[in-house]
């Protein structure tokens, strides 16, 4: 039940960091509608937990001789692989790819900490 309760919660938080890029990052085009950025979240959840730990496993020493930074770059990766196989997602660019890395990453650390924090 652990597990299911992880993927809900990082779907919701992938769901609301999709829309504040969407509305905040000009580069990166999903449809305005619910259902586009519902279905970009769920493909971003499902890359984010099974390819994630992966490219974390390669790209650790990258990551342990950074302090940490190195999990942007995985982060980009991951959301790069998502534009390549999401119709609905368009990023048109390196620097728009970074910024919804950095406010992805934001918003999930934010929604996650309050999850915590909630049911502590």
């Amino acid at each position: 039940m652990k597990i299911a309760s992880r993927f809900i919660i990082a779907f919701f938080s992938n769901l609301v960091a999709f829309w504040v890029v969407n509305n905040f990052v000009s580069g990166v085009s999903i449809p305005s509608d619910f259902w586009s950025t519902t279905q970009v979240a769920a493909i971003f959840t499902f890359i984010n937990f099974f390819l994630g730990p992966v490219f974390k496993l390669i790209l650790g020493p990258i990551i342990f001789l950074t302090l940490g930074l190195g999990i942007i770059l995985v982060n980009m990766i991951l959301l790069y692989i998502l534009d390549l196989y999401s119709a609905t997602l368009t990023i048109n660019g390196l620097l728009p790819l970074f910024y919804a890395t950095l406010i992805i990453g934001l918003t999930n650390f934010l929604i996650h900490f309050a999850v915590k924090r909630v049911y502590k």
